[in-house]
């Protein structure tokens, strides 16, 4: 049996394997070029439509912890998602997680770079002016840290003690950090040439980019920023937006030859691979050291294990 064959039926085993494991959802492209976001299983299928909203494009979706919201941001048609500025653009919307009942939270760049809490009562914005945590429900800001260098890309940790983001206040305009809710205080995670932080279950790790070379690379570290360690790399494809199934044992990304996911354009093709077979490194003409699943393209995804009302 060739190494090829042999990976290939890997690959349909890996997609045996997640099938059952919740659902994804991303903003991809319509057949009516707008910005929607879909939902599949971990392994391609069953593809659904969530928005179907011809005048605006979605993206950054997030769902709640519980499973049963989303929050996502809508621009006009007329605009384009910046890859840098996507967190600022728009509206924060909040929907049931079907998509259905939005209500926007509030005027367009309000609510910027919103994480939801691990009860899924508040989210954490990030903006020039500082850190504020919001109540969902009233709207009212409960608490406010200066940003200490962050300023993109927030995720709030699952045991809501810590931020994580991009910093530029580690001797470099795109670091990995950390920031601890009580105190404000702020670690640097990885320095020089890293963004797309999100957490693991466990609020001890950290799946980001890195750039070491010319293709942009798939990393995991420690949290306090001790160990770090390459998961996924490719030459001839930029990897992004790395985030970690919630069981902690696969990790999902988008990647191709363009830079940050290509939401200006038409995404990247999304990808899954286990973290037990990582590191997995592809090269021209060779076939990946380890399975990895291709899954359609789309941008920023996110992974529930949640069941679907129609499951219930």
């Amino acid at each position: 049996m060739t190494l090829i064959l042999a990976l290939g039926l890997l690959q349909g085993d890996l997609g045996k394997e997640v099938h059952g494991k919740g659902w994804i959802v991303y903003g991809a492209k319509s057949p009516q070029g707008d910005w929607d976001l879909f939902v599949m299983r971990p392994d391609g299928s069953d593809v659904r439509n969530l928005t179907r909203t011809p005048d605006y494009h979605e993206g950054l979706p997030r769902y709640s912890p519980d499973g049963k919201r989303l929050l996502y941001r809508r621009i006009p048609k007329s605009e384009r998602f910046d890859p840098n500025r996507h967190g600022l653009q728009g509206e924060l919307v909040i929907a049931q997680a079907d998509g259905s009942h939005p209500q926007v939270m509030g005027a367009p760049g309000e609510y910027s770079w919103a994480s939801w809490s691990p009860d899924g009562k508040k989210i954490a914005c990030l903006s020039q002016k500082g850190i504020s945590i919001v109540d969902v429900e009233t709207r009212k800001v409960t608490g406010t840290l200066d940003r200490r260098g962050f300023f993109q890309q927030m995720t709030w940790s699952p045991d809501g003690k810590w931020l994580s983001g991009v910093a530029n206040n580690f001797d470099t305009g795109w670091s990995v950090a950390r920031m601890e809710l009580a105190t404000g205080a702020v670690n640097a995670v990885s320095k020089v040439d890293c963004c797309t932080p999100d957490w693991f279950p466990d609020s001890r790790q950290i799946i980001f980019s890195r750039r070491p070379g010319e293709w942009t690379q798939l990393w995991r570290a420690d949290a306090e920023g001790k160990e770090r360690t390459a998961v996924y790399s490719e030459d001839g494809r930029h990897c992004y937006g790395g985030c970690v199934s919630p069981d902690g044992k696969y990790v999902l990304f988008t990647g191709n030859k363009e830079e940050d996911g290509d939401p200006q354009n038409s995404g990247a093709p999304m990808a899954l691979l286990r973290l037990r077979d990582a590191p997995i490194l592809k090269l021209p003409g060779k076939p990946a050291s380890g399975p990895v699943l291709s899954l359609p393209s789309g941008w920023e995804p996110h992974w529930t294990q949640a069941r679907m009302e129609e499951e219930r």
